[in-house]
């Protein structure tokens, strides 16, 4: 976003999404930090491992903390981008953030590899306002608990093929939890520059144990 050229060192490598760690012409998507310490030489990495059921009790609170937040958006700054250098207007991370959570069953259920392309759709004309935009949220939510309900493995230990490889359907999870939370965090991030105070956003021990970025935009 930052580099004039990184979009087309980007291409040069034939990488299909980001976040990508390159060295010369070798590649690792930035999705699983698993890939990333192998790539670096890291063999001893231990990562926490957090438990299906308690990934989705996080993904539901910070999912309906999402709700509250993107609900605070005034409609005259919907289509403005939400950062400087990102290409994308705050409607559109408001409801990509949300539609994360269908993008998971794609892959989940239907068995979709190309989850970044169901996730990152634009939204529909008819979700024109913030509060449009956030009511598409309950359904998701609902979406998500209706699945998780008709599990039968809750170690959630089968494979999925994703955009980033083979990888068990608990660290999926894990990955689409902490990528709705860290959107989330972005669209908090855009409310405090404006000056409105963010309504109740994801608390600390909703987001302890998700491999989350320090910063918001890195």
């Amino acid at each position: 976003m930052n580099d004039p050229g990184g979009r087309e060192r980007l291409q040069a490598l034939g990488a299909r999404g980001l976040p990508v760690l390159a060295r010369g012409r070798e590649y690792v998507f930035g999705q699983r930090l698993e890939d990333v310490a192998k790539f670096v030489g890291i063999t001893d990495y231990r990562s926490e491992t957090l438990a299906p059921e308690l990934l989705m009790q996080k993904w539901t609170a910070i999912l309906r903390a999402g709700q509250r937040i993107i609900r605070q958006f005034p409609q005259s700054c919907l289509e403005e981008r939400v950062h400087p250098a990102r290409d994308q207007s705050i409607r559109h991370m408001s409801y990509h953030a949300l539609r994360i959570g269908d993008a998971f069953l794609a892959t989940a259920v239907d068995g979709v590899e190309d989850w970044v392309r169901v996730s990152m759709e634009m939204p529909p004309a008819a979700l024109s306002t913030a509060d449009d935009v956030a009511g598409f949220g309950d359904a998701v939510i609902e979406r998500l608990q209706e699945w998780w309900a008709a599990q039968t493995d809750k170690t959630c230990a089968r494979s999925v093929t994703t955009t980033s490889g083979v990888q068990s359907l608990r660290e999926f999870l894990e990955r689409q939890t902490w990528h709705s939370a860290q959107h989330i965090r972005q669209l908090t991030w855009r409310l405090e520059r404006m000056g409105i105070t963010p309504n109740a956003p994801p608390r600390p021990e909703e987001l302890a144990g998700l491999p989350l970025p320090q910063g918001v935009w890195g």
